[in-house]
């Protein structure tokens, strides 16, 4: 009889192991040397878990979405799906909505069917859960999603809560037998400690994610990493991988121990399905396509000069505030949006 998955006992293998889950994770084409499964316009796309989805290697973040003016946000979305970008990051508290709001009126005219369309709540209750994913299909303009998520799973108590009685997994689960969501997914920046207790308490109750959000990039890799720890489960147990952060909200660039470009190519050599990256301006949206189209597999010193560089800057989680604050956790500030 095979033991019971429990994430916090598989996370510990060795190098050799986790680069072979990496190869297998990530099919190279046979024309290209990319790796991917295909290339859809000028980005290359990789399965998502094992939910049989390609989705594009690059996805475009919601929240920077509802910063410029709202025709401005029209045309950038309307442009990535153009490009080949069909992964659409959102949530129900950016901008007070007006991110989905933004992201539903730039899906009219046939843009939703070339979209993979995703979304979080923060419901933490079954009530509150319901209403929120309601409120994001309609500011959205579309009778479902193709990945809802769990947002802002950043306390110990958050997997407790979302599995716990009339918690929002059922609310979750109902949307889904109803057809308003296809697969789900938790996300999460705050430690990766907190993702693999979220991930046993879900096989505690013989429930699997389809996809897990976490913070992915040069710095991680040295402090309270996701990589290290949480990246290995989910390729092992085939659960779609989504990087975000992957300029750590630009503080990387701005550090100056990486360029942008080096930035998504060090994201795009982990095993993701995709790694989001917010565009709030065409300039950006060429940066993220062009990192897209120009990627490379990295070779292993390639890789452990970069690390080297992001050594010093990285020890503390100073540039990783999203880590070490809460100056980037929406559902502290606001707890009513939990309930």
């Amino acid at each position: 009889m095979s033991k019971p998955f429990d994430p916090t006992q598989n996370n510990d293998l060795t190098r050799r192991e986790f680069m072979k889950l990496t190869v297998a994770g990530l099919a190279i084409g046979a024309s290209t040397d990319l790796w991917a499964d295909e290339i859809k316009g000028e980005v290359p796309y990789r399965a998502l878990g094992r939910t049989g989805e390609k989705i594009s290697a690059i996805g475009l973040g919601g929240y920077h979405i509802g910063i410029p003016e709202e025709a401005e946000g029209i045309k950038l979305i309307r442009s990535a799906i153009d490009r080949g970008i069909n992964f659409m990051d959102n949530c129900w508290d950016y901008h007070d909505g007006r991110s989905e709001v933004c992201m539903g009126k730039a899906l009219r005219d046939g843009y939703r069917n070339k979209a993979f369309l995703m979304s979080k709540i923060d419901g933490q209750t079954k009530k509150l859960a319901a209403q929120q994913i309601d409120e994001s299909l309609k500011r959205l303009q579309t009778d479902h999603v193709d990945l809802m998520q769990f947002h802002e799973v950043i306390r110990d108590k958050d997997a407790s809560r979302i599995f716990g009685p009339d918690g929002s997994l059922e609310a979750m689960l109902e949307a889904q037998k109803a057809g308003k969501v296809r697969f789900i997914g938790f996300t999460g920046h705050k430690d990766p400690d907190i993702h693999l207790k979220c991930l046993k308490v879900a096989a505690e109750h013989q429930f699997r994610f389809d996809a897990v959000q976490m913070p992915l990039n040069f710095l991680d890799a040295h402090f309270r990493s996701f990589e290290k720890k949480v990246l290995p489960v989910l390729v092992k147990e085939g659960i779609g991988v989504l990087g975000m952060k992957p300029l750590a909200f630009g503080a990387i660039v701005q550090s100056k121990a990486a360029t942008a470009i080096e930035c998504l190519h060090y994201a795009l050599n982990l095993p993701t399905s995709t790694v989001i990256t917010g565009c709030d301006n065409m300039k950006i949206l060429d940066q993220a396509v062009t990192a897209a189209r120009t990627f490379k597999p990295m070779t292993a010193g390639q890789v452990t000069a970069l690390l080297a560089r992001t050594a010093e800057p990285a020890a503390k989680g100073q540039y990783e505030r999203f880590k070490t604050s809460t100056q980037f956790d929406g559902t502290t500030h606001n707890p009513h949006w939990l309930g």
